[in-house]
């Protein structure tokens, strides 16, 4: 199979025009051993849409972009158990899943990137994460040709986090397997979803959902973007609420015993940055938490207005932003202040 180098522009939806080295698309099982067995000593990223990875600089090896698809659909006497390829489409899987009459993912509607993508970032909104529903996941480990199943708890989910972006970054998740409880219930405790009451079906969630975040937020296709680019910060709840007695307009919410978790849109919002701009990059006009590329925005671009945002917010609030988006150097997994270290 011969592999050439090939832009990533198609391939991540802030719309950078970097390259990789190699690139090729997965389709069917048996090409992986394939190029497993052809495989070279070189970096290796997995991508699904590209909707939550900023590369920093031309990729400078194996990129495989993972369009597997299938659903397989078990159930049993008070769940359904859904086994999804990861090159499915995470929004269309949801309105499927209610059109099969199968609620609970409806709060993870619009959602971008695949299936495969939603287990590595622990995907979560409006109340509700990946790990609710995760029973397992399948991969491939690129290190030993083998496949592995991961029980939920194998998976190490975390906020915006599990094992898949640390250890296991090797491996090429080839489905999941969720787990839908027949008994439902609704989901509203975030922001517009209260209004709708406890009678609310999934169906009304999920046109909320919908409706709330195409209001707020982008569409890549006409505005390049990685959705909420910076994590939702936690604080020792002290901090917490020393800070909304200072700011009593300040969104809290419970985290873990003792912090607390604040809005960091609301927090780049209150900072005045809404509509700044660094280069062709810039601080989305409606929400906060979004950079976009205006067109023609490099990384370098992105990774200064990103600094500058982080820097803007720990002056005046004393919290210090870390961002939600991947950034892909040219070997691998690398962090905004290394990626700007690399620009010096």
């Amino acid at each position: 199979m011969q592999l050439t180098p090939a832009s990533l522009a198609p391939y991540n939806t802030f719309a950078l025009t970097q390259t990789a080295d190699r690139l090729t698309v997965i389709e069917q099982r048996e090409q992986l051993l394939e190029l497993w067995q052809a495989r070279q000593d070189e970096p290796l990223l997995i991508v699904g849409e590209g909707s939550n990875l900023l590369f920093t600089a031309p990729f400078h090896g194996l990129v495989l972009v993972n369009r597997l698809k299938g659903i397989v659909v078990n159930e049993t006497g008070d769940a359904w158990l859904l086994k999804v390829a990861g090159g499915e489409n995470w929004h269309q899987l949801v309105c499927w899943t209610l059109e099969q009459k199968m609620p609970g993912l409806e709060n993870l509607a619009l959602i971008p990137g695949t299936v495969g993508a939603s287990p590595i970032q622990n995907i979560g909104a409006y109340g509700v994460e990946l790990a609710q529903f995760c029973e397992q996941v399948e991969s491939f480990d690129w290190h030993s040709g083998e496949t592995r199943h991961w029980s939920a708890a194998e998976c190490a989910f975390g906020y915006r986090d599990s094992v898949f972006k640390h250890e296991a970054r090797h491996h090429l998740i080839l489905s999941v397997t969720l787990r839908l409880p027949k008994a439902w219930h609704p989901v509203l405790g975030y922001g517009p979803l209260a209004e709708l009451g406890e009678a609310a079906t999934a169906q009304q969630i999920f046109e909320r959902v919908c409706a709330t975040r195409q209001a707020k937020l982008p569409d890549p296709a006409v505005l390049g973007n990685a959705g909420s680019f910076f994590k939702n910060p936690k604080v020792v709840t002290a901090q917490a609420e020393a800070l909304r007695l200072a700011w009593p307009a300040l969104p809290v919410f419970a985290a873990e015993a003792g912090r607390s978790k604040l809005a960091a849109g609301w927090l780049i919002d209150k900072a005045g940055l809404k509509g700044t701009r660094v280069g062709g990059a810039g601080v989305h006009t409606e929400q906060a938490l979004v950079l976009v590329n205006h067109g023609g925005a490099t990384a370098e671009d992105v990774l200064r207005l990103a600094a500058l945002v982080r820097e803007r917010v720990e002056q005046l609030f004393g919290v210090r932003l870390e961002p939600e988006v991947r950034m892909m150097g040219p070997d691998g997994e690398t962090c905004l202040d290394e990626a700007l270290a690399c620009l010096n």
